[in-house]
């Protein structure tokens, strides 16, 4: 029986790993709302705190790590070139202010990667999500219904019965409908695999939904419909026959980027349908003047920043030459290639692209349903990337490492070299 008395003994149990993940996870999820109602030093303190117990657990758990495996090269890579962004950046201050917030959020996102299996991972996030959907949920029916007053602190406009948009504890009806549909994942993950009861499981995904829609957020219907496709294309791979399963792999990919230039393609229509042009119009603005400013830097870009700094270059210069108050490029992509050019996005690319493939071929193999909640959560930041820069931050940035490392941890080549030195060989078992 393992002596809790002792630190590092403490630090190591399991008791410990499932109070700190869902301390970490009110913290990251609940950042907005922790900033408002304290203030940025409050928010800042808190993830440093969290991040050097999450250094001191790693420690504690030396012994079960391997440091080859304890995060993804890519990963390494993308914290290298922003750290060294420092050099060439117009502001070294808040350069370094950014990389830190980077790094911090990565430290919590490995820790708990670490700590916790998949199942675990996902019951955490479940439950975490679960509250901070009724507690915003709640917040809206006390501002919007029952005293009709905003609440202005939490960005709360009091418009549910109105019948949105609502905003929730999470500062805008984007990034609502963003962790809405995080959650909904999360929600049926958790009920396919029987982890709660089919009331709670039913009800989370009523309450998922219901704020989805209320959030009226036009990148939620492409969040959702990305995420209906993945699902339905993932069912068939899992369920094709071993022998005809690279066959069907193939076949999606091909099918998948017939879709993505038909969308293209197709890119007004669809904007019409789903009434979000002007919304739209805007994004196209701001991404074609950034256009005009990554010649500058074209390769190394003008140094991280992360959420801009409007007194900056070239951001100041951006939102004056749109009479507009943009505090990122609305597009994670545009951000990086802005930001650490195109070394920075390729390598932010690399990043999320390669867990993809190795989530998405764990998953078609392993027996479990579970295993299908990292690549489905991959392909909902690798949409909305497209329409708001949340990867790049806070919650979106966690979830980003986390799901990163998960898909490592089964298909690496670190893999390899440790059962070389093991002398055992990593297998998956094949449905």
């Amino acid at each position: 029986m393992t002596d809790l008395r002792h630190p590092l003994h403490l630090l190591a149990s399991a008791e410990f790993a499932r109070a700190y993940t869902i301390a970490v996870l009110i913290a990251v999820f609940g950042s907005f709302a922790i900033e408002r109602l304290s203030s940025p030093l409050t928010l800042a303190t808190v993830i440093v705190v969290l991040a050097l117990i999450g250094v001191a657990v790693l420690f504690a758990r030396r012994d079960e790590l391997s440091l080859l495996r304890l995060a993804p090269t890519s990963l390494l890579g993308f914290l290298a070139l922003a750290l060294l962004s420092v050099v060439w950046s117009t502001d070294r201050s808040d350069t370094l202010a950014g990389w830190a917030s980077l790094l911090g959020y990565a430290v919590l996102a490995i820790t708990v990667g670490h700590v916790r299996d998949t199942l675990q991972t996902v019951r955490a996030i479940g439950d975490t999500l679960r509250w901070l959907l009724i507690v915003s949920l709640s917040l809206e029916v006390l501002s919007g219904i029952l005293l009709d007053v905003p609440f202005k602190r939490l960005g709360i406009e009091g418009a549910l019965a109105a019948g949105g948009p609502i905003q929730g504890i999470f500062g805008t009806r984007n990034m609502l409908g963003f962790v809405a549909v995080i959650a909904l994942i999360t929600f049926v993950i958790e009920w396919r695999t029987r982890s709660v009861s089919t009331p709670v499981a039913v009800g989370s995904v009523a309450l998922g939904a219901f704020l989805a829609l209320l959030s009226a957020s036009p990148t939620v219907v492409v969040l959702a419909a990305g995420v209906g496709v993945a699902s339905l294309a993932l069912m068939i791979v899992r369920h094709a026959p071993a022998e005809r399963r690279n066959m069907v792999q193939w076949a999606l990919g091909a099918v998948v980027v017939i879709g993505l230039t038909a969308a293209f393609a197709l890119r007004h229509q669809i904007i019409r349908v789903l009434d979000a042009g002007s919304d739209f119009s805007m994004r196209a603005d701001l991404w074609n003047t950034i256009l005009d400013f990554v010649p500058d830097n074209a390769i190394l870009g003008h140094g991280w920043v992360g959420a801009w700094h409007e007194s900056e270059f070239p951001y100041i210069y951006i939102n004056i030459l749109l009479d507009q108050h943009h505090q990122s490029a609305l597009n994670a992509y545009f951000d990086v290639l802005l930001q650490l050019g195109w070394a920075g996005l390729l390598l932010f690319l690399v990043l999320g692209g390669v867990a993809i493939v190795r989530s998405w071929l764990v998953a078609s193999v392993r027996r479990s349903v579970v295993y299908a909640w990292t690549p489905l959560v991959l392909v909902t930041l690798a949409i909305d990337s497209m329409f708001e820069s949340f990867t790049l931050v806070g919650a979106g940035w966690f979830m980003l490492v986390l799901c990163a490392l998960r898909a490592g941890q089964s298909r690496s080549w670190r893999e390899s070299i440790d059962a070389a030195h093991t002398g055992t060989m990593p297998t998956l078992p094949v449905k």
